[in-house]
């Protein structure tokens, strides 16, 4: 018997991330319909920012031209979520800014007052760049073992 797998005809890794990512969508959904936040829950979301459908100010692709983590929790507003996207508004060092995130170019989701986290592989990328923090407000937050990660990755035997 041989050990190889053959290659799947169905798109199992895309079906999941896509599943994984209504997740995100549901999640902020939710926070549009109430409102704001509950309890202590807050989010930071990290996404690819030249990924199609995203658009933020030239001054932030300037300086995150790969990649940037937003944070969800006192200091956002005008937060609107469709099928594949959503959209808010925050302040980078004292300036506004409206963003339009579709749900495929996020890679993170960690909402750290539960110790949740969900990662996102990208077509292409082994792993993301190092990048600095949107500086909008975001606390500070160590992870701690036992958290609850989950990792999707479902790579090519060779």
């Amino acid at each position: 018997m041989s050990e190889d797998l053959p290659d799947s005809l169905i798109p199992y890794d895309e079906i999941v991330q896509e599943a994984l990512r209504a997740v995100v969508g549901r999640v902020l959904g939710e926070v549009e319909q109430t409102g704001g936040l509950p309890g202590s829950h807050h989010f930071y979301i990290t996404f690819k920012t030249q990924a199609p459908g995203v658009d933020i100010p030239v001054r932030l692709i300037e300086r995150f031209p790969d990649e940037m983590t937003i944070v969800l929790q006192n200091k956002f507003w005008d937060l609107k979520v469709s099928g594949d996207m959503f959209q808010v508004s925050l302040t980078f060092n004292q300036v506004a800014a409206h963003l339009t995130i579709p749900f495929a170019a996020i890679t993170a989701f960690v909402d750290p007052a539960v110790n949740f986290a969900l990662q996102f592989q990208v077509q292409g990328d082994i792993a993301p760049e190092p990048h600095d923090e949107a500086e909008n407000d975001a606390p500070q937050v160590k992870n701690e073992d036992g958290s609850n990660v989950v990792t999707v990755d479902f790579g090519k035997k060779k």
